[in-house]
């Protein structure tokens, strides 16, 4: 005899906020994979040579790259805000007997996040 499975719909994540936001977070990952191998392709176009590289980059300026490139952007930052803002939840910082306020976790890493922006901006745009 099997044991009974409730039947679940293919919808189920629609049903509750929560699990509709778990699977968005989700799904970001399929920009950053998508992103990566946009990034991949670029590195071989520089070691294929000039010509490949110029016509490479002439391929990311069209408008639906474009497009792609700041959803890919919106992605990564709403992947990066739940996965801060998630921190407090698993990890468990104690110092004595108390647990340190879920304000601080969060807050340390978004500001180490905007330091390493910053300083990455910072490289960039002083060439």
């Amino acid at each position: 005899m099997r044991p009974y499975r409730r039947p679940v719909a293919p919808t189920w994540w629609l049903s509750n906020r929560a699990y509709f936001l778990f699977i968005v977070r989700e799904l970001t990952s399929v920009f950053i994979a998508a992103y990566l191998v946009l990034f991949l392709l670029l590195l071989h176009n520089i070691a294929v040579g000039r010509e490949a590289y110029e016509a490479y980059l002439r391929f990311l300026a069209t408008p639906g790259l474009l497009v792609f490139h700041v959803l890919a952007l919106a992605a990564a930052l709403f992947h990066t805000v739940t996965w801060f803002n998630l921190l407090p939840n698993i990890m468990v910082v104690r110092y004595g007997e108390n647990r340190a306020p879920a304000i601080i976790i969060a807050g340390v890493n978004y500001v180490a996040w905007i330091a390493v922006s910053i300083f990455i901006a910072w490289i960039v745009l002083s060439r």
